[in-house]
């Protein structure tokens, strides 16, 4: 399961955070690392699915 998290991660970072985590602030911060510039996004994603 976290293989499909972490798929999703990189083709859109926030979705893959949301279904670890849901909306708490670990999303809101993706999304705005997300906006910022993509490949944070991907990282922060990534990080949050691997550490849990």
């Amino acid at each position: 399961m976290d293989l499909l998290r972490i798929i999703i991660a990189i083709i859109l970072p926030p979705l893959g955070v949301f279904l670890q985590v849901g909306f708490g602030g670990a999303f809101w911060l993706n999304i705005l690392l997300t906006l910022l510039g993509y490949i944070p996004g991907i990282i922060h994603a990534v990080w949050i699915i691997a550490r849990r």
